[in-house]
């Protein structure tokens, strides 16, 4: 029996049809390098092929009223791949502004949960000749490092890819639980929960003063609630809006080389100097540095073998108050190197183990309370916005057949934080997908317009 991880579970337990959670990959593809020609039935088959080796493509939620833990994921009996593969057109003229207010309005549309929670649209009439690829899938059932991991089992280095390499035994879930299994390993989960917070609590106990200590001597992360209020900030509803773009991955690392930081220096850098075009270009650029919340993997260092979503986070100041470049650049590799340092204080699984204890019925009914009262617009700001940077593979990638030639993820936004910037590398390429709440950031096209100007920006202020 495959359960949920807390974690896992928590992605649906807080969500509503305004606080949709659910991550999105939009892929643009060169179908002329599709053997013998693009065509829908082609796709469809090799898509087919490897949904039947790939079991997360298969699962679906299993939760009946006898389940007293979180969900469990079973093999789905009577999948259906036409619930999930989508063939529809792009209004004309069909570039980049329309594509990405269809891809909008899917990425507002939460995912059924009496199948898996996945939905594959392949989107035609793009002013190029062109395709493109818009992939959604729940949060609960992936994080960044695992959505790229299963893009690369629908793809493949050349146009005619052999299928992946799967054990037999691993190419299927698990089946339907009885009452009976079920049932026990719920109570079983039960028994163990005081045990484990008894296990965990002097943890906690002995890392707060630690924590906040290093706070309040300014050598750590920025404070939660600190942020300053924009109107990014404030109550979401399920309409959203896209954009995107692209620069060179070359140009981040030679900003990287010439002033001794990291890539995810530059990253911040690069989106620091955009939002501080974008908020001037709105009228409301605070005096103070924006908060963004960086979601981390913790692949490498987590002791769990259980759950999708491995990952922690930390608070970033992003310095958009510096009108310099540089000045930006070296503000962020110091407070990044404090805010590391001070996040490597908490345990990689800390956030995991805590997360079992997730009530279902508690946070759905704190989310939709939350909504309702605008609470969001009452309290002070606990973050501006969230960026993610997942690296990914430098090598031409076909999907299906079609070489992908550009890479977009689209994460979810949240009450309060309406907007999140994810990045990509890919084969020389930095893509970032721009998603917002509409009613919050209508149009995201001035924000994506400003990044390859703070890249040139950043490469100007570059030591010689």
């Amino acid at each position: 029996m495959q359960r949920l991880s807390g974690l896992d579970a928590s992605f649906l337990y807080l969500e509503t049809p305004a606080q949709v959670l659910h991550v999105c990959g939009l892929l643009t593809l060169d179908g002329s390098t599709i053997p013998g020609g693009y065509s829908f039935a082609r796709l469809q088959r090799n898509l087919a092929e490897r949904v039947a080796l790939i079991p997360e493509f298969r699962r679906k939620l299993h939760n009946p009223l006898w389940n007293l833990s979180h969900p469990v994921w079973v093999e789905d009996e009577d999948f259906d791949l036409d619930n999930h593969l989508h063939r529809i057109g792009v209004p004309a003229p069909g570039d980049d502004r329309e594509l990405a207010e269809l891809c909008a309005h899917i990425a507002g549309q939460q995912l059924d949960r009496a199948h898996p929670l996945w939905q594959f649209y392949v989107i035609e009439g793009l002013k190029d000749g062109s395709i493109a690829v818009l992939i959604k899938m729940h949060h609960a059932s992936i994080d960044g490092v695992g959505g790229a991991s299963l893009i690369t089992y629908l793809a493949g280095l050349e146009p005619e890819a052999p299928l992946p390499e799967i054990p037999r035994e691993s190419r299927h879930n698990s089946g339907l639980p009885t009452r009976v299994e079920i049932l026990r390993e719920s109570l079983e989960g039960l028994v163990q929960r005081p045990f484990e917070m008894a296990r965990l609590l002097p943890e906690l106990v002995e890392l707060v003063p630690r924590w906040l200590g290093k706070t309040l001597r300014g050598k750590g992360m920025p404070v939660p609630f600190t942020a300053p209020r924009t109107s990014l900030n404030g109550t979401i509803t399920g309409h959203r809006s896209v954009a995107y773009a692209q620069v060179d991955l070359e140009d981040v690392k030679r900003v990287k080389n010439a002033f001794g930081v990291t890539v995810n220096d530059v990253v911040l850098a690069l989106v620091s100097g955009a939002l501080r075009q974008f908020l001037l270009g709105r009228g409301e650029l605070p005096e103070d540095p924006l908060v963004a919340t960086v979601p981390v993997s913790v692949h490498e260092r987590t002791e769990r073998d259980h759950g999708s979503n491995k990952v922690s986070a930390f608070f970033a100041s992003l310095p958009t108050h510096l009108g310099d470049p540089a000045a930006r650049v070296f503000f962020l590799a110091e407070a990044n190197r404090l805010s590391k340092d001070h996040h490597y204080d908490i345990d990689a699984d800390m956030l995991a183990d805590w997360a079992q204890f997730s009530p279902a019925t508690v946070f759905g009914l704190g989310v939709r309370a939350y909504s309702s009262l605008r609470l969001a617009e009452r309290h002070p700001v606990v973050h501006n916005l969230i960026i993610s940077n997942v690296p990914g593979p430098q090598v031409p990638l076909y999907l299906l057949g079609a070489r992908v030639t550009g890479l977009y993820p689209l994460g979810p936004v949240f009450h309060g934080a309406g907007l999140n910037i994810t990045v990509f590398s890919y084969e020389g390429k930095v893509g970032v997908g721009l998603l917002g709440a509409k009613e919050l950031v209508k149009d995201l096209w001035p924000l994506a317009d400003a990044l390859p100007e703070a890249m040139t920006e950043l490469l100007k202020a570059t030591p010689a």
